[in-house]
């Protein structure tokens, strides 16, 4: 076995500091790189709405779309959308074709270990909707009522274990063909996803309906690198303003049918 001075050791763990400096500027590197270049690249869905889809123009639009411009406006700049899809999102974060990933990204301890999440910035959750004029502040108020309902769906599985056992399920085989029902007032109430709602309402706004239960909830948040501890605390601190603001609540009444409320931090 080699043995060391202590003129070596001394050299070696130097080396060993200016290492670590290095690998911890990298780390750091993003906020910075954005502020220099101007530009942020953001991964955003197109094709989910209405957190994130294109319009007869191919603009991309939603609830995730405007998020992405609010946190570069904040930034003071221009933002880059990146069109991705559930599959390829924490990737692109991880190769750095993007700086951050707004695309109804959920938390879990499997993605903690690979990349960073913000505070939340909107709700994504399972709930039950009807007409405005329909009294439902409870589910025993659903006793005796219709509900369209997509077959295995998630809402499925949560509505079964709050419901009144007489409420009348209707099942459907997809989404399409659950809203269809309701729009077409063969049923009484639905129960769907936030983005599935949020489309229902945009699309048929005659229909007068409205949330009014909520199934289940999970929050989306913004996806960093691991590491960026800058560019998160910034991210937090414009996701804290616009909590505050009422910004969020806005963002969220628009496209959600709903306010943001109380999110996790």
């Amino acid at each position: 076995m080699k043995s060391f001075s202590k003129r070596q050791f001394a050299m070696l763990a130097l080396a060993s500091a200016t290492l670590l400096a290095a690998g911890g500027a990298h780390a750091q590197a993003a906020l910075d790189n954005i502020l220099k270049s101007k530009t942020i690249k953001i991964a955003v869905p197109t094709d989910y709405p209405p957190y994130g889809a294109v319009d007869k123009t191919m603009t991309p639009q939603g609830l995730d779309i405007e998020m992405a411009q609010l946190i570069a406006t904040k930034l003071g700049v221009k933002v880059e959308l990146v069109p991705v899809t559930s599959a390829n999102r924490i990737p692109y974060l991880q190769t750095k074709k993007a700086d951050l990933v707004i695309s109804t990204l959920g938390k879990n301890a499997e993605r903690e270990k690979v990349i960073d999440f913000s505070s939340a910035y909107a709700p994504f959750f399972q709930a039950v909707y009807a007409a405005k004029s329909m009294k439902l502040t409870s589910f025993a108020d659903m006793a005796g009522k219709t509900v369209a309902v997509t077959r295995g769906a998630m809402e499925d599985q949560e509505l079964n274990k709050v419901a009144p056992p007489n409420v009348d399920y209707r099942r459907f085989e997809d989404n399409n063909a659950t809203i269809a029902a309701f729009v077409a007032g063969q049923t009484q109430t639905v129960a769907t996803s936030a983005a599935v709602a949020g489309d229902m309402l945009a699309k048929n706004p005659k229909v007068s309906a409205e949330f009014k239960l909520l199934l289940k909830d999970s929050p989306c948040f913004v996806g960093i690198a691991k590491g960026e501890t800058a560019l998160k605390t910034r991210v937090n601190e414009i996701i804290a303003a616009a909590k505050k603001d009422g910004t969020l609540d806005a963002m969220s009444k628009k496209w959600l049918g709903k306010a943001a409320g109380d999110l996790p931090v």
